[in-house]
């Protein structure tokens, strides 16, 4: 009980290092989730069980909608108007975004909805809940922990070994080399000025900023979270793998399978199969891919460039899955060659490129002079 209250606190002052006048929220959102997931436990109306778990969809997303979403949303709304001859006064809401708010919004809901398939019981403990949702090594920028894996690793037995430390100095160590001297370095001193002014650089160049980029985002994520569940290690607590070498990826669906692995099974698992998955024939298939791949673009950032992002992958993902079909229908085994999967790695890393061009760019002005340069 200390060693969690102890941590409890640690992350709360953690998070208030930012900005402490957010406190109230991470702790309100972490509390109704907590109430409702017990309500729905405790409820053995079907009926009841699905108003409280629209509840708790309304109170999340309307949390990130306001905070997150709200000028975009206005921004695009005023544009439509001004196109169509409508004057609309501009309208903005000056208030920060919280740190960190997709993720611990994400992981918390994701509580509610698996008590409500019954997949876990409700949790009986609040404050190892609210440890769950605030414990600072994945409370900035994840990986997405599932309550499954998290909660019982708060309320058990305190663990640790000299290997467990050694495995999470390593990692650490290793994040800490991505981040500073690969990413960083990049981002300095090839990325950033490309991207800022393309139009003063060769093809070839751009062509190395976009792979540049490819590899500082990598390395900036990636390396963040091997500090996440490097540090998380150290206080006997074990994540799971978040990346395993995404750029040797021989097909677009492989891709996913290896890159920010804690967001893609939630999509997967939250989204694309409450839409129905690949349940309801071929064309709902892609329709699926496509809603799931767009909201996770948008998931990024308020950006409409984020969102042309996802969409490209929910259309690499399409294309993939109907190629995959058409080969089967002919009895067509994938080729093994070393050839065919190196020509597969190939392909789908440029496939990746074309879409960090959005990601990357702040807009599609800017995105539309790089692949110009190209």
């Amino acid at each position: 009980r200390v060693r969690l209250l102890f941590l409890l606190g640690a992350s709360y002052v953690f998070y208030a290092h930012w900005d402490w006048r957010f406190l109230p929220l991470i702790w309100a959102s972490s509390t109704i989730d907590w109430l409702l997931g017990n309500a729905i436990g405790r409820a053995s109306d079907p009926k009841r069980r699905k108003q409280w778990l629209l509840l708790t969809v309304l109170v999340n997303l309307g949390a990130l909608g306001l905070f997150k979403y709200f000028n975009f949303g206005i921004d695009t709304a005023r544009t439509l108007l001004t196109s169509l001859g409508l004057h609309v006064p501009e309208v903005t809401l000056r208030i920060a975004l919280p740190v960190g708010i997709s993720f611990f919004t994400f992981e918390s809901m994701s509580y509610v909805i698996d008590v409500y398939r019954k997949d876990i019981e409700p949790h009986p403990s609040y404050i190892e809940y609210l440890g769950f949702v605030a414990f600072f090594p994945h409370l900035v920028a994840g990986p997405i922990v599932r309550p499954r894996d998290l909660l019982p690793q708060l309320g058990g037995v305190p663990r640790f070994s000299a290997a467990m430390g050694s495995e999470a100095l390593f990692l650490i160590a290793v994040g800490l080399l991505k981040k500073i001297a690969i990413g960083d370095y990049l981002a300095v001193n090839l990325v950033d000025r490309v991207f800022d002014a393309p139009l003063q650089f060769s093809a070839l160049e751009c062509y190395s900023a976009v792979v540049g980029y490819a590899l500082q985002i990598y390395c900036d994520f990636s390396g963040y979270t091997d500090i996440a569940i490097g540090s998380a290690l150290l206080l006997g607590i074990r994540f799971p793998l978040n990346f395993n070498s995404p750029y040797k990826a021989t097909d677009i669906q492989d891709f996913w399978h290896r890159w920010h692995i804690s967001l893609s099974t939630w999509l997967r698992d939250y989204l694309y199969i409450p839409l129905g998955g690949n349940r309801h024939g071929t064309a709902r298939t892609y329709v699926n891919l496509a809603l799931t791949m767009l909201l996770g673009g948008l998931w990024h950032g308020a950006n409409w460039t984020f969102v042309v992002w996802g969409g490209l992958h929910g259309t690499w993902l399409a294309l993939n899955r109907a190629w995959s079909r058409w080969n089967a229908k002919r009895g067509r085994q994938p080729s093994r060659s070393l050839l065919a999967q190196a020509v597969g790695v190939f392909v789908t890393f440029h496939l990746v490129c074309v879409a960090w061009v959005f990601f990357r760019a702040p807009t599609f002005a800017q995105a539309k002079l790089m692949f110009a340069q190209l």
